[in-house]
């Protein structure tokens, strides 16, 4: 069973707390819609929290808060950073809740989303949707970006691997932003794998982003694995240059981000964009490929998914 309640945490009076006993979810809804808790019942946050955004509301400048949050792809200086300072609907649903911002003034998106979890499984089902209630068509991707608690590492796959002369054409692309730098020591670059770790010590920013045929990325961090699951489609037109995951990371945070396809949603209509969660304890270290491989595709083969609700 799903408990639902509203509580305060961090500093808001209004949120959403959810659980099935396994995992609990607190969502904003002062602000939002944010995710700003995720993490086994009664054990620490997987989320990094920004103490100095907590509790706040209200205002023009945009917040960080930490957790989690749905943007629109490509990043742009004024349309991605509109401000979600302002209270969201919270619509409680049997096995989770659906949260709706007001529409955005500056772009005529509507943001929403719905959490649900399974009964007594460390996992969650995450829909991502933008709704255009402008009076033109807009051409956008749903991005959703969870900010990690510092400290730990991110896990990428690659598309699988080949054989020369077997395999004569490419499998995926990689991108990079003009201030990655390949030789940073936070990069590990696997045959199988690409590795990011969080390091408070090393404050420059790093970014790629990676055409993950695979549909997954993870965090590793203190004994416990985070693995995002998201369906990757072939032949779509994906932004920056093809990316369907982006890590980034700095001296506070890493972020996890996923991102669907670049669609034309016309007046009226609406994209979504789905993750599914996965929580796992007692995880040892993932340092190389070969560890990737011992520890991570098992437990997701053993991890069902939520039975998809399009409600």
């Amino acid at each position: 069973m799903v408990h639902f309640s509203r509580i305060a945490y961090g500093g808001w009076r209004d949120c959403c707390l959810l659980s099935n006993g396994r995992v609990e979810l607190v969502a904003t809804a002062s602000v939002g819609p944010r995710l700003i808790r995720f993490g086994l019942v009664g054990r620490e946050n997987e989320f990094k929290e920004v103490e100095a955004d907590l509790g706040q509301t209200g205002g023009a400048a945009w917040r960080l808060y930490g957790g989690h949050r749905l943007w629109h792809a490509p990043e742009h200086p004024w349309r991605t950073y509109v401000p979600d300072n302002e209270p969201v609907a919270a619509d409680p649903l049997p096995d989770g809740v659906r949260l709706t911002q007001p529409v955005e003034a500056e772009t005529g998106i509507q943001k929403e989303v719905v959490i649900r979890l399974p009964p007594a499984e460390a996992r969650a089902e995450i829909r991502h949707r933008l709704y255009n209630r402008s009076l033109w068509p807009l051409d956008l991707a749903p991005w959703a970006l969870s900010v990690m608690a510092p400290g730990g590492v991110a896990i990428l796959p690659h598309a699988p691997r080949g054989d020369w002369p077997a395999q004569l054409l490419p499998t995926h692309t990689m991108t990079l932003w003009a201030f990655t730098d390949m030789g940073d020591p936070r990069w590990t670059w696997g045959a199988r794998y690409v590795f990011l770790k969080q390091d408070a010590a090393q404050p420059r920013p790093q970014k790629i982003g990676l055409q993950a045929t695979p549909g997954w990325l993870g965090y590793w961090r203190a004994g416990h694995l985070f693995v995002k699951t998201f369906d990757h489609r072939p032949g779509a037109a994906y932004p920056d240059l093809g990316s369907s995951v982006e890590i980034f990371t700095n001296a506070s945070f890493l972020e996890l981000e996923t991102l669907g396809p670049t669609v034309r949603v016309e007046a009226g209509g609406c994209v979504e964009h789905i993750e599914q969660w996965h929580l796992f304890d007692e995880v040892p270290p993932i340092p190389d490929d070969d560890a990737a491989d011992a520890v991570i595709g098992p437990r997701l083969r053993s991890s069902t998914r939520p039975t998809a609700d399009p409600s």
